[in-house]
C-alpha cells in the first residue's frame, strides 16, 4: 500500500467522502474525482471563514479589513479603491464600505488626487501601520496551528499543488498574474 493509501485509510472519513459515497451509490457511472479535491477545497474555504481569525477578531478587525490593510502595507504605497479592488478580488462597493470604516477608526488616510477629483488615493495611518504590525505575525502563527495536522512537509506539498492549481485557473478565468 502506498504512503499517501495509508494516509487516506488511517484519517477519519471527512464530509466530502460522504457525499461522494452518496452519489457513487446512486450515480455509479458518474466520476466523482472532481467533486473529491473542489469539494474539500469550498468545506476547508467555509471552516477557515467560520473560524473568523481568533488574532484579527481580537484586533476588532474582518479578515476582508485585514486584507485592505495588509495590502496597503505590503505595496508600501497610495492605492485607489479600485487598486485595492483588484488586489483582493473585491467588488468596488465592497471596499468602499470598508474603507469609509477603517478609515472612520482612524487605520487609513484618503488623500484627493490633484488632476482628478474622482480619484482618491489611500494610505496606511501611523495607527493603522502600526495594527497591521501588530498583527500580522500573530495572525500567521494562528494560520500555522491551523495547519498544525500537516506533518512531514505535507503543508510544503499541498502549498506547492494549490499554487499550480491557482496558477491555472488564473490563466483561464482571467484573474491577476505576478
Amino acid at each position: 500500500m502506498s504512503r499517501e493509501a495509508e494516509t487516506a485509510a488511517a484519517r477519519p472519513p471527512d464530509t466530502v467522502s460522504s457525499v461522494v459515497q452518496q452519489w457513487q451509490a446512486v450515480r455509479p457511472d458518474v466520476d466523482t474525482a472532481p467533486m473529491e479535491i473542489i469539494g474539500r477545497i469550498n468545506r476547508c474555504a467555509a471552516l477557515l471563514q467560520q473560524a473568523e481569525d481568533a488574532p484579527l477578531r481580537h484586533a476588532g478587525l474582518t479578515r476582508a479589513e485585514f486584507d485592505l490593510l495588509g495590502t496597503l502595507r505590503r505595496t508600501g504605497r497610495e492605492l485607489t479603491p479600485g487598486d485595492l479592488a483588484r488586489e483582493t478580488f473585491s467588488s468596488g462597493a465592497a471596499v468602499t464600505k470598508r474603507l469609509k470604516q477603517l478609515q472612520e477608526r482612524g487605520l487609513v488616510a484618503r488623500r484627493g488626487d490633484t488632476r482628478d477629483r474622482r480619484v482618491s488615493h489611500l494610505s496606511l495611518t501611523d495607527e493603522g501601520r502600526a495594527l497591521v504590525d501588530e498583527v500580522l505575525p500573530r495572525q500567521l502563527a494562528y494560520e500555522a496551528t491551523v495547519l498544525g495536522g500537516l506533518d512531514g512537509g505535507r503543508d510544503t506539498e499541498l502549498s506547492a499543488l494549490l499554487g499550480e492549481l491557482l496558477s491555472q485557473l488564473e490563466g483561464r478565468l482571467g484573474g491577476p498574474r505576478a
